[in-house]
């Protein structure tokens, strides 16, 4: 049963059909929005199971924008871009990460549980996500 929700194997999304690279991806603002969904959904997992009781916690903007930078993929966004915009290409990443099949949601808890700072974590989320994306 666990399997069914952890990974988006067999569920169709014809959206995924417009991106044609990363940034576009990351550009989204549609998918930001689910993306900041699913990024406080496996956050708050994380630290229910860490303090042994139901949390449901927001991701703050700062720990996905330094997360970007961890991550090493900030340079790809444009230069102006405001500490928001940036947390959203971050949400908007990492669930296209869930929805492609490239992390499941006990990867991203387990990262979330075993780094002891968010945005390290997040960062490695992401860094797995770029190095494993079908964009190459």
């Amino acid at each position: 049963m666990a399997d069914s929700c952890s990974r988006s194997e067999g569920w169709k999304f014809p959206f995924l059909n417009r991106y044609r690279s990363l940034i576009d991806v990351m550009m989204d603002k549609e998918l930001a929005a689910l993306g900041d969904a699913f990024a406080n959904f496996v956050f708050s997992l994380a630290l229910s199971r860490r303090f042994n009781r139901p949390l449901g916690m927001k991701v703050q903007s700062l720990i996905l924008s330094r997360a970007l930078r961890k991550a090493d993929i900030r340079k790809l966004l444009p230069h102006r871009l405001d500490r928001h915009k940036q947390a959203d290409a971050a949400e908007a990443l990492i669930v296209y990460g869930w929805i492609t099949g490239t992390v499941t949601i006990e990867e991203c808890v387990g990262t979330l549980e075993r780094e002891t700072e968010p945005d390290e974590a997040f960062g490695k989320i992401l860094q797995n996500i770029v190095r494993n994306n079908r964009f190459g």
